[in-house]
């Protein structure tokens, strides 16, 4: 993170929130937490936020994400994540539409 966590949330100085206690504890760009540390907060949100949504998610995906891992470099991994990151935050949710059945005779 290299701007400042109010550059990413709601968080205004002066605030008494969680977020004005950690931007005290680990820096305006949690300079404070490490590389492996900001991984798992990651993961953790990214769990607990899917959770709250609708809809299964595709066998697919898991194969596919199989597959970045064990082909893609760490770099571009770290992309990938921007990149779906910025999709969630600001782009179009493609919703997955389940195929309705043939009308039987």
């Amino acid at each position: 993170m290299t701007k400042p966590l109010g550059y990413y949330t709601n968080y205004k100085p002066g605030d008494e929130t969680l977020l004005a206690t950690l931007q005290d504890d680990y820096g305006a760009a949690f300079e404070k937490i490490s590389k492996r540390e900001k991984l798992v907060m990651l993961t953790a949100l990214a769990s607990h936020i899917g959770c709250q949504l609708e809809g299964d998610c595709r066998a697919e995906i898991f194969t596919i994400t199989k597959q970045i891992t064990q082909q893609v470099t760490i770099a571009d991994q770290i992309g990938i994540m921007e990149a779906i990151i910025g999709q969630i935050r600001y782009g179009q949710n493609f919703v997955v539409q389940e195929e309705n059945p043939p009308m039987e005779n």
